[in-house]
């Protein structure tokens, strides 16, 4: 009897040593523990993506510049203009806002303008820079056949994001050989930089010219000048398909003084 009280006391000892060795920490593959693993690894911290930045931010506060157009003189697809080498299609509809600096102006408005030809045929070199872009005949200059040149001088050197011009919009014309340069030096020997060039066979000695022909409207022709920096404007232009004379109307300078 006694042996066996002794038998059942290890048996029942036994099976106590046994039930504890299940208190053992969780199998790490457990799910006890893989929710925690899972919430420390879904997203590391390499791969974590910025938030885009702002619109502003992105475009350096863009502005659409504010354009204010003459009344259109003729509509339509002009068809004369055949044979015109190097000539960009129209658009067919109102040229897409152009965005600027905030704080872009007009710099050239009443500002000197001087000229190729001091005594223009007709009309006066202050009329290239008075705000009248009507194609009338009133508000047009004429300046000579061959090479001419207007040139703005915007007063003060400046960033200079857009140059427009009005040629002459009351029918449809193409001018030929329009550059458009800037510069710190007044006779334009040092220090310049070209904004357009339609110039395809270097006839003014500029260089040859990677831009269209175009067709004059009541748009006139914006220039992306890119911010370049100059104090003087100077445009070339020799004759159009329809006469050997350049005209006119009005020229546009949109930036900002350099601070």
């Amino acid at each position: 009897m006694k042996h066996l009280k002794v038998l059942v006391l290890l048996m029942a000892m036994t099976a106590v040593i046994g039930g504890c060795s299940k208190s053992q920490p969780a199998n790490p593959g457990s799910d006890e523990t893989a929710a925690p693993a899972a919430a420390e690894t879904s997203q590391p911290a390499a791969q974590v993506e910025e938030a885009p930045a702002s619109a502003d931010a992105q475009t350096g506060d863009l502005k659409p510049l504010a354009l204010v157009l003459p009344r259109p003189m003729f509509v339509g697809t002009p068809e004369n203009l055949a044979g015109i080498e190097n000539l960009e299609k129209p658009l067919g509809k109102p040229r897409p806002p152009f965005m600027a600096p905030e704080g872009t102006v007009n710099l050239a408005l009443n500002k000197p303008v001087t000229s190729s030809e001091s005594e223009p045929i007709t009309g006066d070199l202050t009329m290239v820079v008075d705000g009248d872009k009507e194609a009338t005949d009133g508000s047009v200059i004429e300046l000579g056949p061959f090479k001419q040149w207007v040139q703005v001088d915007l007063g003060a050197k400046s960033d200079i994001y857009a140059v427009v011009v009005w040629h002459y919009h009351k029918t449809p014309r193409v001018y030929f050989d329009v550059v458009v340069q800037t510069s710190d030096d007044p006779d334009f020997v040092t220090d310049v930089k070209t904004v357009f060039n339609n110039d395809i066979d270097n006839s003014l000695g500029l260089g040859i010219g990677q831009d269209r022909h175009y067709v004059e409207t009541a748009e006139g022709r914006l220039m992306d000048a890119k911010g370049v920096q100059g104090r003087y404007v100077r445009l070339y232009s020799q004759a159009n398909n329809q006469n050997d004379y350049s005209h006119y109307i009005e020229v546009e300078v949109y930036g900002k003084p350099v601070q």
